[in-house]
């Protein structure tokens, strides 16, 4: 199942980046484990595992890293795997005694990921921080939101899930690639902040060549432009309009019969802000559903905006899989697709620890010893009843 079966994958447990990171690895087929804590860990934002669906696609084993046999545990897990990935502050693996260095004495052939917002060095790399912090200090916070306006906040995409999980996750399968041929593992340093400058590459183009250099909310592509940006309908809703190219934008007015003339396709930003005021005072003559059934599935570059309770909804969106329904929620489809060896969504998220003994039995570990080393403490000693249930 999967590109990546076959492949064995260590998550040490941690929020955002990480855990996305080792989602992504297991619906491409990899055997991830992630190591929870044996008791509650207080990761992230409090809600039920059922709701943690970053945590789907893999079991979870709960492992006291505080205890000396906890860390010998992993290291034993550490022997059989690929690749380990975890996203803690700059040191703190190296002082658990599961750094790079710990685990390449077990096994020289490990590719070693680690995501973290500021990176593994620089003056700022011990500091606590979240992603809206790394984007800001990239120029891509900065960039965001309308003229005028504060900075947007784009969720946590760009530094978290864009500039962290996707980075470490392309890090950690292009040392296995390089590992298959060398015979040795590395270490993948990815940084929520590198990642996030690194995909303003473009942004960063734009602004040198002058396509872009306007103050916030007045270029092309962050609301500017009029024909790059998004309208209220008269039911109070928004679709979004984007023909760049002029041929695009022509098929556009002619569908919602407005003159050329009345809102021209121009370079020159002193004419956008009178083209939007009559874009806008068009678009507010119909409902959102009225404008789908002009534009929808046209060359105009239109799509609705859509909440979070409807995507799923959308015809294409159906009819491709994109989101899928588990356990009563709604949740998007595993990604990319593959021809040949396609991924997908494993299970459903399991409550902390509740593989322990299944996964160390299937890793080599005995029944007497597993049965030991819950006795002392080192592992979560429950197995839930439903863990088999919920996979597949």
């Amino acid at each position: 199942m999967g590109p990546l079966q076959g492949t064995r994958v260590i998550e040490l447990a941690g929020i955002g980046p990480c855990p996305m990171c080792a989602m992504l690895l297991a619906e491409l087929g990899a055997d991830v484990v992630r190591v929870d804590r044996v008791t509650d860990s207080g990761l992230g934002i409090g809600m039920a595992p059922e709701f943690h669906l970053l945590n789907r696609s893999r079991p979870s084993i709960a492992v006291d890293l505080k205890h000396p046999d906890g860390v010998g545990t992993v290291l034993r897990l550490v022997e059989s795997a690929d690749a380990l990935v975890e996203g803690f502050r700059p040191g703190v693996a190296e002082r658990l005694g599961l750094g790079p260095q710990h685990c390449a004495e077990r096994n020289p052939r490990l590719v070693y990921g680690r995501v973290t917002g500021w990176g593994q060095d620089g003056s700022l790399a011990r500091s606590a921080g979240h992603d809206l912090n790394y984007i800001a200090l990239t120029g891509a916070l900065d960039a965001i939101g309308r003229r005028g306006a504060p900075p947007t906040p784009p969720l946590n995409l760009v530094g978290d899930f864009g500039g962290g999980a996707l980075y470490l996750a392309l890090g950690v399968v292009a040392a296995l690639h390089e590992a298959h041929a060398s015979g040795k593992g590395q270490t993948v340093d990815a940084a929520m902040i590198d990642g996030a400058a690194s995909l303003m590459t473009s942004a960063y183009a734009l602004r040198a060549a002058g396509v872009a250099d306007a103050p916030r909310g007045e270029n092309i592509l962050d609301s500017g432009a009029h024909f790059y940006d998004v309208y209220e309908t008269s039911d109070g809703r928004y679709v979004s309009i984007a023909p760049v190219e002029p041929k695009f934008y022509a098929e556009l007015l002619e569908r919602i019969g407005l003159d050329p003339g009345e809102a021209p396709h121009s370079a020159d930003r002193g004419d956008w802000p009178h083209s939007k005021a009559r874009l806008a005072a068009l678009f507010r003559t119909r409902t959102r559903d009225e404008w789908c059934a002009i534009l929808e599935g046209t060359d105009a570059c239109f799509a609705p905006v859509l909440g979070m309770d409807e995507a799923h909804r959308h015809p294409h969106n159906a009819e491709r899989g994109t989101f899928v329904e588990r356990d009563g929620i709604v949740q998007p489809n595993a990604a990319p697709r593959f021809s040949r060896t396609p991924g997908g969504i494993r299970c459903s998220p399991p409550a902390p620890g509740s593989g322990t003994r299944s996964v160390l039995a299937d890793w080599g570990f005995g029944a007497e010893e597993i049965d030991d080393l819950a006795a002392r403490g080192v592992i979560g000693a429950a197995e839930s009843a439903d863990a088999s249930a919920r996979s597949g």
